[in-house]
Parts: C-alpha cells; sequence; structure tokens
C-alpha cells in the first residue's frame, strides 16, 4: 500500500475509535490491530499518540468544515443560510455515529499541560468562528462589521451549546431551542 495510503488509514481508524471510545481510552495496539498494520509501520507514520490525535483532529475539522460549507451553500441566501448551521447540527445528531463535538470530548481528556493538542483544538475553534463570521457577512450585509461580528460570536455559542447539550442529553431540544433563538437574534 502507497505510503499516503497507509497514513491515511491509520488517521481514519484513529478517528473512529477516538471519536467513539475516547481518546484515553484508546490504545496504539488498538489502533494496530483495527488498522491491520504492524507496529513499526504505525511509528513509521507517528511519532507519538498525541501527533495521531492531532492527525485525527485535523482530518475531522477537514471534513466538517468542508460538509458544513456545502450545506450552508445549499440553501437560499440571506437569513436561511445562517439558519442552515443549525439545520446541518440537527443532520450530524441524527447520524448513528454521533457522539458530540470530538474537539470537546478530546479537550476534557487531555492534561491541561498538553498545550499540542489544545492549541489544535482553539485553531479549529477560531476557524470555525471566522467560518461563522464570513456566512454572517455574506448573508447580512446591511449589518455593520461590529454588528456582524457580534451574531457570528453568538451564533458560535448558540451552536457550541447545542452541540454540547445534545450530546448530553441525547436528544435534539438543544439544536433546536438555539436555531429558535438564533432566528430571533437575526430579526
Amino acid at each position: 500500500m502507497k505510503h499516503s495510503l497507509v497514513k491515511q488509514n491509520i488517521i481514519e481508524t484513529a478517528a473512529d475509535l477516538f471519536y467513539q471510545k475516547g481518546y484515553n481510552r484508546t490504545g496504539i495496539n488498538e489502533i494496530i490491530k483495527e488498522a491491520g498494520i504492524a507496529k513499526a509501520t504505525l511509528y513509521n507514520h507517528f511519532k507519538s499518540k498525541d501527533d495521531i490525535c492531532l492527525a485525527y483532529l485535523k482530518y475531522k475539522n477537514d471534513a466538517f468544515i468542508k460538509n458544513i460549507t456545502a450545506f450552508v451553500a445549499t440553501k437560499p441566501q440571506g437569513k436561511e443560510q445562517c439558519m442552515a448551521i443549525f439545520d446541518f447540527l440537527r443532520l450530524f445528531f441524527e447520524d448513528s455515529s454521533f457522539n458530540g463535538c470530538w474537539c470537546i470530548n478530546t479537550i476534557s481528556e487531555i492534561p491541561r499541560e498538553n498545550e499540542s493538542i489544545r492549541e489544535s483544538i482553539q485553531a479549529q475553534k477560531r476557524g470555525f468562528m471566522t467560518f461563522i463570521e464570513n456566512v454572517v457577512a455574506h448573508n447580512l450585509p446591511l449589518k455593520t462589521p461590529k454588528e456582524q461580528a457580534l451574531l457570528a460570536k453568538h451564533i458560535y455559542i448558540l451552536y457550541e451549546g447545542a452541540i454540547s447539550e445534545s450530546h448530553l442529553h441525547q436528544d435534539s431540544w438543544p439544536i433546536d431551542s438555539a436555531r429558535e433563538f438564533c432566528q430571533q437574534i437575526l430579526t
């Protein structure tokens, strides 16, 4: 198998395990077994479990941003594209593999001193905030830049609360409530 395909296999295998079982409950040997590779192969691609985790976080985030961007673009321009952020979350929640936010799940498992993983997660969250800012700016051009930035922060907080609480309660009401509140603040 090509070097890049082997690496991608390791990342995808680790992503499934980390997301479903958790970072701390997934061992290197389990990744090796599930990926169908030798230990030397894993260490040829990744120096440590933290390096695998960083690749997992990037893999999940890249797919998320690609998918939410495509989904939002299918909606009519205007407030509907802003609201589509919550419609996308609802679809994510309804997927049988939904296990909350991979960033929040991971950050809750690592020690405070693990700066590389923390910084990666913070960068992803900043990237998501930028995505929301762009959606708001593109769809609500009559708002001032300051109003757009504030709305984006509100939408971000609503989204983050909705994903965490829907995971906790195993129910969609937090997503529905966040969407409803978002609709109110956009009027």
